[in-house]
């Protein structure tokens, strides 16, 4: 029997052999994986979804990148790009099989240029990387999500993922100046460019930001850098029930002073968090906030009464201010601890990141606890409060059918209710595998059709990541 795998697709004009052989010669042999044990890791992410590649290639050029992708084409390979596998919607799944080109070794930053407030990157750069470079310089990148130490920046702006700073400082998609990637039928390009101005031809760069990789795999982006604030003050804040909370976020949100970060807690995620970050609570609270606000240090106590004053209503228990990096540190803590922690109340959770217009928290939220009730099934909710980003947890058991099917039709009322209230399916998780057969709900036929054309203009045999981000019939 032969070592080499079989090619995914019948028609491929080379063989097994010949495709691994073209592939040794674009990268050295220690940078290909064809043994089925060593590939094994590299066919999952986040999701739990798992799916054998025939091949691994570890890539560290733009030039071994764009001569893969023409070798792919020419074999009729599909190609699945990967960061680090942190995502939750299985975009990184190669659920064709194929090859895995990993970007985790293009982990090079070229560049930190404080005078012009920007940073070149490789995309295999770390999030955490990031931060920590433009800070010795007086600056930070904005987006910050919660795997921030294990993420990249590929994967960063492949799910144009944001985190709690998103509601003050916005998403990749405001934090990027310019990309080079190389396309679905391997020819290099550039987008954007090296100023925070420009309206020359198409804005491809924000087009790529959230393509999941399915048009083009990013080798090198420049990140618009934001000097580091003089000061930054946290406050807590405690209500009775979520719609207090909702009103609120409601009210801060339409005051002239914007929080750098405005996270929400629900009841179930409160208790969770007291049990993992030792938070003491009011009793009776039904609803946490959290919210940062950042700028001048002479301005910090005008600030906090500003705050304060919003987030005052009638059912509000406490608000209290961190005093100590201390008591910064473990109030962030426990947000972050809430999603690793929802492993340990089931063996199974589905992740979903919904976005309605802020106005509109409090009927979501009400919803969804209608929803937990009339479906038995337990349902934490927190998140990025400030731009309605909700991320929404169905904890369940995969053992239990019954169950799994109650989750499945809950599931469905959750995206129906987002949709009833003007919002969207994902704020930043992206679509991948997990969402993709719910698109057609909020985006129209003819709107997906042309977004099916541009994949075929950038990828026209459609190798680049397969099966994800569109409805499948919109790629027909």
């Amino acid at each position: 029997m032969s070592i080499y795998p079989k090619l995914i697709l019948n028609s491929s004009p080379v063989t097994p052999q010949e495709f691994l052989t073209n592939l040794v010669q674009i990268v050295d042999e220690q940078r290909v994986r064809f043994d089925p044990a060593d590939c094994w890791p590299y066919g999952y992410d986040n999701s739990r979804r798992h799916a054998l590649p025939q091949w691994v290639v570890f890539a560290l050029t733009p030039k071994e990148i764009r001569d893969i992708i023409r070798l792919c084409n020419h074999a009729r390979v599909p190609l699945t790009p990967r960061g680090r596998g942190t995502g939750t919607t299985g975009a990184t799944v190669p659920i064709n099989g194929g090859l895995v080109l990993s970007l985790e070794r293009m982990n090079r930053i070229h560049l930190v240029d404080p005078a012009n407030r920007a940073m070149v990157v490789e995309p295999g750069v770390t999030n955490q990387e990031v931060q920590m470079a433009a800070e010795q310089r007086g600056f930070f990148w904005p987006p910050d999500p919660t795997s921030a130490a294990f993420c990249t920046v590929g994967g960063n702006l492949a799910y144009n993922s944001a985190g709690p700073r998103a509601v003050k400082y916005g998403t990749p998609r405001e934090n990027v100046l310019g990309l080079r990637a190389v396309t679905g039928a391997g020819e290099e390009i550039r987008c954007g460019g090296y100023t925070t101005k420009g309206v020359v031809g198409y804005d491809l760069t924000r087009l790529l930001i959230g393509s999941e990789g399915t048009l083009a795999i990013i080798t090198e982006a420049t990140l618009k850098l934001t000097p580091l604030a003089e000061a930054k003050q946290t406050l807590r804040a405690a209500y009775r029930d979520t719609e207090s909370a909702g009103q609120a976020v409601a009210a801060l949100m339409s005051q002239p002073l914007t929080p750098c970060a405005l996270e929400f807690m629900d009841r179930q995620a409160v208790t969770l968090a007291q049990a993992q970050g030792g938070a003491t609570l009011p009793g009776g609270t039904g609803a946490l906030l959290m919210i940062e606000v950042d700028g001048p240090a002479a301005a910090m106590e005008e600030a906090v009464t500003q705050l304060k004053k919003a987030a005052d209503n009638a059912g509000l228990l406490e608000i209290v201010a961190a005093h100590t990096p201390q008591e910064v540190a473990q109030l962030w803590s426990a947000r972050k601890a809430l999603s690793p922690a929802l492993r340990t109340l089931a063996p199974k959770k589905i992740n979903e990141d919904v976005v309605v217009p802020v106005s509109h928290l409090p009927a979501l939220i009400g919803g969804l606890e209608r929803l937990a009730r009339e479906f038995a099934i337990t349902i934490v909710n927190f998140g990025h409060a400030g731009n309605g980003n909700i991320h929404v947890n169905l904890l369940i058991n995969p053992d239990d059918p019954l169950e799994m099917e109650r989750a499945g039709k809950c599931l469905e009322r959750v995206f129906e209710l987002v949709l009833s209230l003007n919002g969207s399916l994902s704020g930043e998780h992206g679509i991948g595998l997990e969402k993709r057969d719910f698109v057609a709900r909020e985006i129209d036929a003819t709107t997906l059709n042309l977004m099916g054309r541009l994949k075929a203009q950038f990828d026209p045999r459609g190798i680049l990541n397969p099966e994800k981000t569109l409805p499948l019939k919109s790629l027909t």
